[in-house]
């Protein structure tokens, strides 16, 4: 299959929108990262439409989230179930309902308690 030409002006303005929507993700993650957006925010954008966060990775997602490393995601995304290549927008309702859970303060605060009382 060959690939189709295009103009450089074409060539162009698609690497210009690529560079946009870099940027885009860049900013969303910021802000979580800065704890001015939380993931509940994040999927609540999601599900109105937003592309950027649509096509955000989960793994990405949760990286952004302070307090979360690699080994936390990754357990949090094992225990509901998600792979590890999928994007925002493909999560089912559990699967967002679990994200929440986990990494709302009020979900943070039920582990711990639950966690006391082992």
């Amino acid at each position: 299959m060959t690939m189709p030409t295009i103009t450089p002006e074409q060539r162009s303005a698609g690497l210009a929108r690529a560079a946009a929507v870099r940027k885009e993700r860049s900013m969303l993650t910021a802000q979580v990262r800065a704890g001015k957006l939380t993931v509940a925010d994040v999927l609540a954008r999601a599900a109105k439409g937003d592309e950027i966060a649509r096509r955000l990775r989960v793994t990405t997602l949760l990286r952004a989230v302070p307090g979360w490393g690699d080994k936390k995601m990754a357990a949090a995304m094992a225990s509901i179930g998600i792979h590890e290549s999928r994007r925002v927008g493909g999560l089912g309702a559990h699967q967002r309902a679990g994200l929440i859970a986990l990494t709302s303060p009020a979900g943070k605060s039920a582990k711990s308690a639950k966690s006391a009382h082992r």
